[in-house]
Protein backbone atom coordinates (compact mmCIF):
# COMPACT_ATOMS: atom_id res chain seq x y z
CA UNK A 1 0.00 0.00 0.00
CA UNK A 2 1.03 3.40 -0.94
CA UNK A 3 2.23 5.76 2.37
CA UNK A 4 0.56 8.61 0.17
CA UNK A 5 1.47 11.02 3.08
CA UNK A 6 5.30 10.83 2.63
CA UNK A 7 4.43 11.53 -1.11
CA UNK A 8 2.53 14.83 -0.35
CA UNK A 9 4.03 18.36 -0.05
CA UNK A 10 1.48 20.36 1.26
CA UNK A 11 1.15 23.61 -0.55
CA UNK A 12 0.08 27.35 0.10
CA UNK A 13 1.80 29.91 -2.50
CA UNK A 14 -1.20 32.39 -2.28
CA UNK A 15 -0.98 36.51 -2.60
CA UNK A 16 -3.59 37.14 -0.01
CA UNK A 17 -1.99 34.15 2.82
CA UNK A 18 -2.28 34.99 6.48
CA UNK A 19 -0.83 33.98 9.58
CA UNK A 20 -3.98 32.04 10.40
CA UNK A 21 -3.62 30.29 6.56
CA UNK A 22 0.12 29.25 7.99
CA UNK A 23 -1.13 28.01 11.00
CA UNK A 24 -3.68 25.08 9.43
CA UNK A 25 -1.24 24.50 6.59
CA UNK A 26 1.31 23.59 9.56
CA UNK A 27 -1.11 21.83 11.93
CA UNK A 28 -2.47 19.75 8.94
CA UNK A 29 1.19 18.94 8.17
CA UNK A 30 2.16 17.83 11.50
CA UNK A 31 -0.86 15.98 11.82
CA UNK A 32 -0.82 14.01 8.97
CA UNK A 33 2.83 14.11 8.86
CA UNK A 34 3.19 15.45 5.14
CA UNK A 35 6.81 14.78 3.71
CA UNK A 36 7.15 18.55 3.54
CA UNK A 37 5.14 21.92 3.45
CA UNK A 38 6.20 24.71 0.95
CA UNK A 39 5.86 28.39 1.65
CA UNK A 40 6.11 31.68 0.93
CA UNK A 41 9.77 32.70 1.87
CA UNK A 42 8.50 35.46 4.08
CA UNK A 43 7.30 32.73 6.74
CA UNK A 44 10.11 30.58 6.61
CA UNK A 45 11.39 31.95 10.24
CA UNK A 46 7.37 31.05 12.19
CA UNK A 47 7.03 27.76 9.99
CA UNK A 48 10.63 27.22 11.15
CA UNK A 49 9.89 27.74 14.56
CA UNK A 50 6.34 25.93 14.37
CA UNK A 51 7.98 22.73 12.91
CA UNK A 52 10.94 22.65 15.09
CA UNK A 53 12.45 18.31 15.48
CA UNK A 54 9.20 17.47 12.92
CA UNK A 55 10.39 14.86 10.33
CA UNK A 56 8.81 17.57 7.96
CA UNK A 57 10.80 19.45 5.39
CA UNK A 58 10.59 22.89 5.03
CA UNK A 59 10.40 23.71 1.05
CA UNK A 60 10.39 27.55 -0.46
CA UNK A 61 10.41 28.72 -3.85
CA UNK A 62 13.24 30.68 -5.48
CA UNK A 63 12.58 33.35 -8.37
CA UNK A 64 8.68 32.66 -8.52
CA UNK A 65 6.46 32.35 -10.42
CA UNK A 66 8.39 33.21 -13.40
CA UNK A 67 12.29 32.96 -12.81
CA UNK A 68 12.88 36.47 -14.19
CA UNK A 69 15.18 37.51 -11.60
CA UNK A 70 19.26 37.56 -12.56
CA UNK A 71 21.05 34.32 -11.08
CA UNK A 72 22.84 36.94 -8.49
CA UNK A 73 19.55 37.67 -7.25
CA UNK A 74 18.17 33.94 -7.55
CA UNK A 75 21.23 33.17 -5.10
CA UNK A 76 21.07 36.04 -2.50
CA UNK A 77 17.09 34.62 -2.58
CA UNK A 78 18.56 31.20 -1.84
CA UNK A 79 21.43 32.11 0.78
CA UNK A 80 18.53 34.06 3.01
CA UNK A 81 15.60 31.10 2.73
CA UNK A 82 18.54 28.67 3.77
CA UNK A 83 19.60 30.92 6.55
CA UNK A 84 16.30 31.12 7.78
CA UNK A 85 15.43 27.39 7.88
CA UNK A 86 14.52 26.06 4.30
CA UNK A 87 15.42 22.35 4.09
CA UNK A 88 14.40 22.47 -0.04
CA UNK A 89 14.24 25.12 -2.37
CA UNK A 90 12.14 25.10 -5.54
CA UNK A 91 14.13 27.15 -8.02
CA UNK A 92 11.98 28.62 -11.07
CA UNK A 93 14.58 27.90 -13.76
CA UNK A 94 15.28 31.03 -16.65
CA UNK A 95 12.46 29.87 -18.81
CA UNK A 96 13.51 33.48 -20.93
CA UNK A 97 16.64 31.96 -21.86
CA UNK A 98 15.90 29.13 -22.24
CA UNK A 99 13.39 29.93 -24.85
CA UNK A 100 15.95 32.26 -26.18
CA UNK A 101 17.98 29.14 -26.78
CA UNK A 102 20.56 30.38 -24.53
CA UNK A 103 22.95 27.71 -22.61
CA UNK A 104 22.59 30.03 -19.20
CA UNK A 105 19.39 27.87 -17.84
CA UNK A 106 22.19 25.32 -17.07
CA UNK A 107 24.84 27.61 -15.66
CA UNK A 108 22.10 29.07 -13.15
CA UNK A 109 20.69 25.69 -12.00
CA UNK A 110 24.85 24.30 -11.07
CA UNK A 111 24.98 27.94 -8.95
CA UNK A 112 22.36 27.02 -7.19
CA UNK A 113 22.82 23.19 -6.78
CA UNK A 114 26.55 23.87 -5.77
CA UNK A 115 25.08 26.43 -3.22
CA UNK A 116 22.58 23.71 -1.76
CA UNK A 117 24.84 20.81 -1.68
CA UNK A 118 27.11 22.59 0.26
CA UNK A 119 24.87 23.56 3.04
CA UNK A 120 22.80 20.09 2.84
CA UNK A 121 19.85 21.32 1.15
CA UNK A 122 17.89 20.12 -1.42
CA UNK A 123 17.02 21.88 -5.17
CA UNK A 124 14.13 21.20 -7.34
CA UNK A 125 13.93 22.95 -10.41
CA UNK A 126 10.36 23.85 -11.93
CA UNK A 127 10.61 23.50 -15.90
CA UNK A 128 6.98 24.56 -16.40
CA UNK A 129 5.80 22.03 -18.99
CA UNK A 130 2.79 23.87 -19.54
CA UNK A 131 5.48 25.93 -22.42
CA UNK A 132 7.07 22.80 -23.12
CA UNK A 133 6.87 20.71 -26.16
CA UNK A 134 7.82 16.75 -25.10
CA UNK A 135 11.18 17.00 -26.95
CA UNK A 136 11.85 20.10 -24.69
CA UNK A 137 10.49 18.28 -21.36
CA UNK A 138 13.17 15.61 -22.38
CA UNK A 139 15.93 18.31 -22.77
CA UNK A 140 15.09 20.15 -20.11
CA UNK A 141 15.33 17.03 -17.67
CA UNK A 142 18.61 16.63 -18.91
CA UNK A 143 19.72 20.49 -18.54
CA UNK A 144 18.68 19.91 -14.66
CA UNK A 145 20.36 16.04 -14.30
CA UNK A 146 23.22 17.76 -15.84
CA UNK A 147 23.46 20.80 -13.80
CA UNK A 148 22.90 18.79 -10.38
CA UNK A 149 19.74 19.18 -9.50
CA UNK A 150 17.82 16.74 -7.19
CA UNK A 151 14.55 16.94 -8.21
CA UNK A 152 12.86 18.36 -11.56
CA UNK A 153 9.33 19.58 -10.80
CA UNK A 154 6.31 20.44 -13.33
CA UNK A 155 5.23 23.64 -12.57
CA UNK A 156 4.75 26.34 -10.62
CA UNK A 157 0.25 26.56 -10.77
CA UNK A 158 0.71 30.44 -12.82
CA UNK A 159 0.70 28.48 -16.49
CA UNK A 160 -2.40 27.30 -18.14
CA UNK A 161 -2.14 23.50 -17.30
CA UNK A 162 0.13 21.69 -14.39
CA UNK A 163 0.97 18.40 -14.17
CA UNK A 164 0.24 15.92 -16.37
CA UNK A 165 0.57 12.18 -16.50
CA UNK A 166 1.92 11.60 -19.95
CA UNK A 167 4.60 14.74 -18.66
CA UNK A 168 5.00 13.06 -15.26
CA UNK A 169 6.22 9.32 -17.58
CA UNK A 170 8.60 11.22 -19.98
CA UNK A 171 10.27 12.74 -17.10
CA UNK A 172 10.78 9.29 -15.48
CA UNK A 173 11.58 7.92 -18.80
CA UNK A 174 14.48 10.59 -18.96
CA UNK A 175 16.22 11.01 -15.89
CA UNK A 176 17.91 8.73 -13.80
CA UNK A 177 16.39 7.17 -10.64
CA UNK A 178 18.75 9.29 -8.05
CA UNK A 179 17.18 12.56 -9.90
CA UNK A 180 13.55 12.95 -8.15
CA UNK A 181 10.25 14.10 -10.02
CA UNK A 182 8.32 16.61 -8.10
CA UNK A 183 4.19 16.60 -9.79
CA UNK A 184 2.27 20.12 -9.09
CA UNK A 185 -0.05 22.30 -10.60
CA UNK A 186 -3.63 21.26 -10.62
CA UNK A 187 -3.63 18.38 -8.08
CA UNK A 188 -6.73 18.46 -6.44
CA UNK A 189 -7.97 14.36 -6.45
CA UNK A 190 -6.93 11.13 -5.18
CA UNK A 191 -6.94 9.16 -7.82
CA UNK A 192 -5.29 11.68 -9.52
CA UNK A 193 -2.60 12.04 -7.48
CA UNK A 194 -1.89 7.84 -7.59
CA UNK A 195 -2.41 8.04 -11.16
CA UNK A 196 1.15 10.66 -11.21
CA UNK A 197 2.64 8.39 -8.47
CA UNK A 198 2.33 5.62 -10.94
CA UNK A 199 3.47 7.53 -13.21
CA UNK A 200 6.56 8.25 -11.70
CA UNK A 201 6.12 11.03 -9.22
CA UNK A 202 7.82 10.86 -5.89
CA UNK A 203 6.40 14.09 -4.79
CA UNK A 204 3.33 15.82 -5.09
CA UNK A 205 3.23 19.19 -4.23
CA UNK A 206 -0.80 20.25 -3.55
CA UNK A 207 -2.83 22.94 -1.78
CA UNK A 208 -5.47 20.02 -1.83
CA UNK A 209 -3.12 17.63 0.33
CA UNK A 210 -5.42 17.26 3.16
CA UNK A 211 -8.45 16.67 1.43
CA UNK A 212 -6.49 14.32 -0.66
CA UNK A 213 -5.29 12.51 2.73
CA UNK A 214 -9.19 12.43 3.61
CA UNK A 215 -10.02 10.75 0.51
CA UNK A 216 -7.26 8.26 1.01
CA UNK A 217 -8.41 7.21 4.80
CA UNK A 218 -11.84 6.44 3.18
CA UNK A 219 -10.96 4.20 0.55
CA UNK A 220 -8.87 2.56 2.48
CA UNK A 221 -10.83 2.11 5.56
CA UNK A 222 -11.60 -1.77 6.60
CA UNK A 223 -15.05 -2.83 5.76
CA UNK A 224 -15.99 -4.39 8.70
CA UNK A 225 -19.14 -4.79 7.94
Amino acid sequence: MVKLNRYLESTLLKPTMTAKDLDLLLADAIDEQFVGVCVPSFWLKKARRELQDQDIQLVTVIGFPFGFEDTATKVAEAQEAIRQGADELDLVWSQTAYHSGMNWPKIEIAQLAKLCHAEERVLKVIIETAYLSAEQIREACLICQDAGADYVKTSTGYAPSGAKVEDIQLMRETLPSTVGIKASGGIKSLDFALELIAAGADRIGTSSAKVIMEAYRLRTKPNLG
